[in-house]
């Protein structure tokens, strides 16, 4: 009798522990923030911290990029009320090591007409698609993608993936009421030795309060180096940076020819043909972590990765590309989960960091600026063309990009 029982109590304890657990069931959140943060560093950073090419560009009229730092910012707001008094609007109270005043304005975006014109020239030539770290590149690349065919309706088969999602949980789409900073009224930058660190309040006319206190601060800045092999492959090494979840890398040739028809040569890290999504952007650790199984984000260990000489040679002298170096995340919710009952949750509010840099392959400013470059560069490059210049897919670039 007494083995009987022994083997039905634990029987019983093995389906209490296998059974499905109802999940709590929870309301809201009425009010949903949103706040992404970058170290920019390198060519990056320059422009004032603007980021993009035209940043990079603007390196060339003053100082070198090899020290070059600067933060970014970006803050959405978005609730399930209107605003107590149209038009919504409210602000966020920093502490002063932050360096942005004592608040930054919410505002709406201004609405574009839906016939905004917009300038669009049809690309010409085509676009070769390489991916992978390595001395060569791998099986089936490149993928050819003839723009004219494009846009006679031809695309070519599998071109696109959903593999890495673009995360935004905050949009006027999905919002009754909306704003946003940098906007209209305020777009100055955080100062490059400022700090998010303590506490953070928001106070706007769509929402109660949101207050919370962070732990975490902008990611150390990316140093990143590239140099030219005998083999024809170029290797780009950069530095571990603390708290970082993965990395991606992707670069950008052939510009200098792309209003004349030429082929643009496009290389992605991935061993996968990725090429898009949130690749460039914040994504949640969890989505990294898997990301990196499938050997589309590189691993946090990982600090060097080789281009492929094939994508050296059709790029031609110069590439342009980017370093991606996904970070950690704050999640806050008010109010705080009760242990049984509903959960009536009135905001929540995630607080993403990264930190990118700027690949300059080919390219030797020092001459111009005083400042360092990537090796492998050639003579001093050539003036700056005063024809439109054109990149990707048509679109314009500063002079000096190509």
């Amino acid at each position: 009798m007494r083995r009987i029982f022994r083997l039905t109590s634990v029987a019983v304890i093995a389906a209490m522990l296998g059974a499905p657990v109802a999940a709590q069931k929870s309301t809201g959140p009425r009010e949903r923030y949103e706040m992404d943060a970058a170290t920019m560093s390198g060519f990056a950073a320059m422009g004032g911290g603007k980021g993009g090419l035209g940043g990079a560009m603007s390196m060339m009229f003053g100082g070198g990029p090899d020290s070059a730092l600067a933060r970014q910012l970006f803050l959405r707001l978005g609730s399930n009320e209107a605003p107590t008094a149209p038009p919504p609007k409210g602000d966020h109270f920093f502490l002063p090591q932050a360096k942005l005043g004592k608040s930054v304005p919410l505002i709406a975006p201004e609405r574009k007409p839906a016939d905004y014109p917009y300038e669009f020239e049809r690309p010409k030539g085509r676009l070769l698609l390489y991916w992978g770290c390595g001395a060569k590149a791998g099986p089936g690349q490149p993928v050819v993608i003839d723009f004219a065919k494009v846009a006679a309706g031809q695309m070519p088969p599998n071109l696109f993936s959903s593999a890495v999602p673009v995360v935004r949980e905050v949009s006027p789409e999905n919002s009754r009421s909306y704003v946003e900073w940098p906007n209209a009224r305020s777009t100055k930058m955080p100062a490059k030795d400022s700090s998010l660190l303590g506490a953070h309040r928001v106070a706007s006319n769509v929402g109660s309060d949101i207050n919370f206190t962070l732990a975490q601060d902008y990611m150390p800045a990316l140093q990143a180096s590239t140099a030219d092999n005998a083999d024809g492959s170029v290797t780009i090494r950069w530095n571990p940076v603390t708290n970082a979840t993965g990395y991606a890398a992707w670069t950008i040739g052939g510009m200098d020819r792309a209003d004349k028809g030429g082929d643009i040569i496009w290389w992605s890290s991935s061993a996968t043909k990725e090429f898009g999504g949130g690749l460039w952007d914040w994504l949640p650790p969890s989505v990294v972590a898997n990301l990196i199984t499938r050997k589309i984000v590189m691993p946090p260990s990982q600090t060097t990765c080789q281009i492929p000489a094939e994508v050296k040679k059709a790029s031609g002298e110069i590439m342009m590309g980017n370093l991606n170096a996904f970070g950690p995340e704050a999640n806050f919710s008010y109010p705080p989960k009760p242990a049984t009952g509903v959960w009536n949750i009135d905001w929540t509010a995630k607080v993403r960091f990264r930190s990118y840099t700027m690949l300059m392959v080919g390219a030797d400013f020092g001459a111009m600026s005083g400042g360092g470059a990537s090796s492998g560069g050639s003579e001093t490059p050539a003036p700056a063309k005063k024809k439109k210049c054109k990149g990707p897919l048509g679109i314009p670039l500063p002079d000096a990009a190509c």
